[in-house]
This record gives C-alpha cells, sequence and structure tokens, in this order.
C-alpha cells in the first residue's frame, strides 16, 4: 500500500509504473549487451548482428503488444507506426556511423564500445527533444504545422544535394574539436580519456583519443537525424509515452543492425 500512491502518479499523462517498466527493460537490455554478451573487445560479426537485431526486434514488438494491452488499440497501432518510422529514417544514420568509423580509422573491435555509450547520450537527448516537443505542441498546437514544413524543407534540400559526396575531414565540429582540444594521434585500446605529457610544457594532461571523438560525432548525427525524426512521429501522435518508447527501441534495435550493414555498405553508392 505504501508504493501504490507513488507508482500511480501522472508523469507525462502516463502512470509511473509505466514509465518504471520502459526504463527498467532497457536497462536490462544495456546490461545484458555489455555486461554479459559483449564483455570481451571483439568485432561483431554479420550473423551475430542479425541474430542481435531480431532479438530487440522482437522486445519491441513485444512491448507493443503490452501496450496495445494496455493503452488500448489506437496507442499500439501509434506504437508500431512510429516505431517502424523511426526505424526506416534512422537508417541512412549508419551510414553516417560507417563514415565516421572510417575517417577515425576505428577498428571493428572497438566500434561496438562506441555506439554502446552513444546510446546513453541517445537516450538523454531523446527524452529532452521529445519533451521539448510535446510541450509546444500542447501549449501551441500550430507548432506541428511548422514541424511539417520543417520536414519538407529537409526534402527539398536532399533532392537538390543530389549525389554529393560527404567528406567529413573538411567537418566544421571535427575542426572545431581539433584546434580546441587535445587530441591523440592513436588509438589507445578502449581509453576515450589517456593522461599524457603535453608537448608544450612537459606537464601531464588529459588528451582525448579518436575513440572518443568518434563518440562525440556519432551523438552528433543522432542529433540531426532527431530533427527529422522527431517531427515525423508528432504527426502521428503527440502522447510523449508513445513517442519515446517507439523511439528507443527502434534505435537500440538499430545499433544492434549497425554491423550487419557495415559489413555490406560498400556497396552503397
Amino acid at each position: 500500500m505504501h508504493w501504490a500512491v507513488p507508482l500511480s502518479t501522472d508523469v507525462l499523462g502516463k502512470p509511473a509504473w509505466i514509465w518504471l517498466l520502459f526504463i527498467g527493460i532497457v536497462l536490462v537490455l544495456l546490461v545484458l549487451d555489455l555486461g554479459v554478451l559483449n564483455r570481451k573487445t571483439q568485432e561483431i560479426t554479420t550473423g551475430r548482428s542479425l541474430w542481435m537485431s531480431l532479438f530487440y526486434i522482437g522486445i519491441a514488438c513485444a512491448f507493443g503488444v503490452f501496450v496495445w494491452w494496455e493503452l488500448g488499440g489506437e496507442s499500439g497501432i501509434a506504437y508500431f507506426t512510429g516505431f517502424f518510422i523511426e526505424k526506416t529514417l534512422a537508417l541512412d544514420n549508419i551510414f553516417v556511423v560507417s563514415l565516421i568509423f572510417a575517417t577515425l580509422a576505428i577498428p571493428a573491435s572497438l566500434q561496438h564500445r562506441v555506439l554502446f555509450w552513444g546510446i546513453l547520450g541517445v537516450i538523454i537527448l531523446r527524452a529532452i527533444m521529445i519533451g521539448l516537443g510535446a510541450a509546444l505542441v500542447t501549449q501551441f498546437a500550430w507548432v506541428l504545422w511548422v514541424f511539417g514544413a520543417f520536414l519538407l524543407a529537409t526534402g527539398v534540400k536532399i533532392l537538390v544535394m543530389g549525389d554529393k559526396p560527404m567528406n567529413l575531414e573538411e567537418s566544421a565540429i571535427l575542426r572545431l574539436m581539433r584546434r580546441h582540444f587535445r587530441i591523440t594521434d592513436r588509438l589507445h585500446g578502449e581509453r576515450f580519456l589517456v593522461r599524457l605529457p603535453d608537448p608544450t610544457t612537459g606537464r601531464m594532461a588529459t588528451w582525448l583519443t579518436p575513440l572518443f571523438l568518434a563518440l562525440i560525432l556519432v551523438e552528433i548525427a543522432d542529433l540531426i537525424f532527431a530533427i527529422d525524426s522527431v517531427p515525423a512521429i508528432f504527426a502521428i501522435t503527440t502522447d510523449p509515452y508513445i513517442v519515446y518508447t517507439s523511439n528507443i527501441f527502434a534505435i537500440l534495435g538499430l545499433r544492434a543492425l549497425y554491423f550487419a550493414l557495415a559489413a555490406m555498405v560498400h556497396r552503397f553508392r
């Protein structure tokens, strides 16, 4: 009885327990991923990647069935629609991540570590963006028209750009980081930060490794892609719970699928 009131407390239109259930599932998946299945630094094979992806899709669909049963058919349809739209829109993110790893010469055995820690940032960033978006839509319904106009403008821009190749070495973010931070020329195992002597002063200083640089670029890439995908799902539903859960489950599975698609990325223009 002591926990009955707190667990039934309304949080963004849903009882607290249903949010805690989702957070608990995600935490279990992350612990299982890094703590059990991928404790050792190793390259993820295509077969393993496909099985992991199917596992995450199965979990996402099972959660969708729960949403349908607990919140009704309308919420269930909105969840599955949002899940598949986010899955589709985020596929191009895989090619950008592959380009980041290639530019910074991150070996396949260390890529999973970057993607794992990257997903933690994604969970936080998506929560902030979806929370802000839901608040805006609740207060100002016309914001949905602004989101729609933005998506149209983005589509026109992509159409005009055509097949122009992307060169990360010319990225303003990459140049900015290299100008203002100490970055090592080589990797230091799984470490994101290392303590090394400063060549100017001779004193020990903290340096960023290329692995940390890759992590930052992966987070920024997801933030950019979220600017497209979050408004798209708000056109389906403005329920923060449905938007957030479908987004996160789609991204979790997509990260697992990365290694299979990365193995055949050379087949795509």
